[in-house]
């Protein structure tokens, strides 16, 4: 790798700003158009690296130091929206593993099956990233730090979270079989996934944090996908 070209690498950099309300606060800016490049002179004489910035439509591309780019980022620290959302939905994930773990059993249709390995498959790993941030952002209260409160245990206020099966519920579906299960499972699973939806939304209106956006919106089209695959099983 040449000299030039590792500058480009080490000093890409991008910006990004939280566009309106519903949206993901993603900028994407391919290699090329946001460069750090060396050998630029400051006010004082030194060297120092330019940040180049692409304008908007029609607009000129600006040149930044550093600092400024770093000025330019929007905050986006978390709110009591963005925890409660992540809190949540780790409860919300984890009744949807308990359920998809009674299909192997106790569902006839391959279909069903296959639908419960693939939501095991996604949400599994997502109830892993969303506990890695709930360490990462711990609760502050007038301006001291402590430890951000665990999800509730299964079966813990359900009622509080929309689309949760009772535990009626999850005990008619553990009893039942074969076709049975496959129709509960669906209806159950269908209103769990739209309750799912519902929590990201709100999310997204009230949230303020990037990654938390991140996740709501991936909630969102994975579970709005299997929604109508789920009634077209159904």
């Amino acid at each position: 790798m040449d000299m030039a070209k590792a500058h480009r690498v080490q000093g890409r950099q991008v910006l990004s700003a939280r566009p309106g309300r519903f949206a993901v606060a993603v900028v994407t800016v391919t290699a090329g158009l946001l460069l750090t490049l060396p050998g630029c002179q400051g006010d004082d004489g030194s060297d120092r690296a330019t940040i180049v910035a692409p304008g908007g439509p029609g607009e000129k591309a600006r040149h930044l130091t550093p600092e400024e780019a770093a000025k330019a980022k929007p905050d986006d620290s978390p709110n009591a929206a963005d925890r409660a959302y992540v809190s949540h939905m780790i409860e919300h994930h984890r009744q949807a593993l308990t359920m998809s773990a009674l299909a192997p059993d106790r569902a006839a249709a391959d279909g069903v099956q296959r639908l419960a390995e693939r939501i095991t498959a996604a949400q599994r790993p997502e109830i892993g990233a969303m506990e890695k941030w709930l360490a990462r952002h711990p609760v502050t209260t007038t301006g001291t730090t402590t430890a951000t409160p665990a999800a509730p245990a299964a079966g813990h206020d359900h009622g509080a979270m929309p689309g949760m099966a009772t535990e009626q519920q999850l005990a008619e579906l553990t009893a039942a079989r074969g076709a049975d299960f496959d129709r509960l499972f669906l209806k159950l699973m269908t209103a769990h996934h739209e309750g799912a939806v519902r929590m990201a939304g709100e999310a997204l209106a009230g949230g303020n944090n990037v990654a938390v956006e991140e996740m709501a919106t991936e909630v969102v089209a994975t579970q709005s996908a299997e929604i109508h695959r789920m009634r077209a099983m159904g």
